[in-house]
């Protein structure tokens, strides 16, 4: 694939197309469009694929870490600016591309605003095709990589609560302070991190995976309803699993994550930030990371986690894992065992079976 100029038709596609990957995390539709217009309007952000690139290429992932329902937080375009100017001054090393943590909303898009100020491009790379819950996830396994440091700038909040910080440490204790500072930040802070090179990413990444956003929401796009929602399920080899009244609803932001339960039509799921586990009458049908996703059954917009309320006519779809673009922390069991502690919930022998 040649050099692209990202456009609005791509842009809007690559927010609907996050949403559903969001798999109930990933940010806000409103906001991904709102950072995806700034970048088209104060530029023309480029997405290139890592073959446009040399292999000792410096790429920096650039994120948003926190909760997403949290109340008092407060992100702006510039923050992330700041934050990838931050880091390059922390490693002393020219960045030459931007990478996004993962699917989602708002974070398919990250890094298209950081492009159109700078000139630098978008590579198709994410650190997960998919969003997850913690740092270390969207690492691609850098925490095995013997004496390697993690460098992290976060900027994010407002008046007194405005924060920025850079961090180099190791992976685990570096990204554990990020969250620290997304709650004293209000909740959410935007990061720059872990400069990699392009064919470390391309081994560990997710090549391939903001081009799917695109399909996917392009997919959502072109119909209405049922047959948006059925268009998606067929372009991701997914499912519809039920479509129904959500009963039960419980939700509690603790420690920078949201965590809860949601009952559709007598189907349970557990979420922290995104969805982990779909059951019905203690059968599990999908476990993270397959893709488990809330769409309004009516108008087929993609429903985060921490925008469900009772009441809601939602539909549930499931993609299996298999037809996901992953990166290798999908593959990784020491970092699932925290999903169990998180949900209160079996993963492991449902993932490494």
């Amino acid at each position: 694939m040649a050099k692209i100029t990202l456009t609005k038709e791509m842009m809007e596609a690559a927010v609907f197309g996050g949403a559903v990957l969001g798999g109930g995390g990933g940010g806000w539709i409103e906001e991904g469009l709102e950072t995806g217009r700034l970048a088209l309007e104060v530029g023309a952000p480029q997405l290139y694929t890592a073959e446009e690139m040399d292999d000792h290429d410096l790429l920096a992932t650039v994120a948003l870490v926190g909760a997403p329902a949290a109340k008092e937080q407060f992100t702006k375009p510039m923050h992330y600016v700041r934050a990838l100017q931050l880091l390059e001054k922390l490693v002393s090393q020219p960045i030459r591309g931007i990478i996004t943590n993962e699917n989602g909303a708002g974070t398919t898009v990250n890094g298209w605003f950081q492009a159109a100020v700078t000139g630098l491009p978008v590579i198709d790379v994410p650190c997960n095709g998919r969003a997850h819950p913690t740092g270390v996830m969207g690492a691609m396994n850098l925490h095995e990589c013997d004496g390697y440091v993690s460098h992290q700038a976060a900027v994010g909040g407002k008046d007194e609560r405005y924060h920025e910080v850079s961090i180099s440490a190791q992976l685990q204790q570096a990204a554990a302070l990020v969250r620290k500072v997304s709650v004293e930040a209000g909740g959410l802070v935007v990061v720059a991190r872990n400069p990699i090179t392009v064919g470390y990413a391309r081994e560990n990444g997710a090549p391939g995976a903001i081009s799917q956003a695109i399909e996917v929401g392009r997919a959502l796009l072109s119909s209405k309803g049922e047959s948006a929602i059925e268009a998606v399920c067929q372009k991701l080899g997914g499912r519809i699993v039920t479509a129904g009244t959500v009963d039960e609803f419980t939700l509690e932001t603790t420690g920078g994550f949201d965590v809860g339960r949601v009952v559709i039509a007598g189907h349970e799921m557990t979420f922290w930030n995104e969805y982990m586990t779909l059951e019905q009458n203690g059968q599990r049908l999908g476990t993270f990371p397959d893709l488990i996703m809330t769409l309004d059954a009516k108008t087929a917009r993609p429903v985060v986690s921490a925008a469900i309320e009772k009441g809601q006519h939602l539909a549930v779809i499931h993609v299996p894992k298999e037809n996901l673009i992953l990166s290798a922390t999908m593959r990784n069991r020491e970092l699932m065992t925290s999903v169990e502690a998180a949900v209160g919930k079996q993963i492991l022998p449902y993932i490494f079976a």
